[in-house]
């Protein structure tokens, strides 16, 4: 079973063209102009509407995505490296906090 594959020493039939394009290839193209998929699902019953769900989903570069204003990865903490500055500055706050207790115990 060849599943429409090219069969090698096999004659193609005329005007069948072959092509050769790579997965790497099909993912440059997608990543270049980018491609969305969007769908919805809704659950009724009895024609009451009892759950809709919104699919959305956009598949690009980092620089097309920035050309079309998407950036949002950027100011998402759990994303960027400002994850790291939360991080640092909680553990700064925490300490100050210890310091401040420490000092209002010594005045208490």
């Amino acid at each position: 079973m060849t599943a429409g594959l090219p069969v090698p020493g096999r004659p193609q039939p005329p005007g069948h063209r072959q092509e050769s394009t790579n997965l790497a290839d099909i993912l440059e193209r997608v990543l270049d102009k980018g491609i969305v998929i969007a769908g919805d699902i809704r659950v009724n019953l009895l024609d009451i509407e009892l759950l809709t769900i919104k699919i959305r989903l956009l598949v690009a570069s980092v620089d097309k995505a920035r050309e079309m204003g998407i950036d949002w990865w950027e100011h998402d903490p759990t994303l960027s490296s400002g994850q790291r500055d939360v991080t640092e500055e909680n553990r700064r706050l925490r300490a100050r906090i210890g310091e401040l207790e420490a000092g209002a115990a010594k005045d208490g």
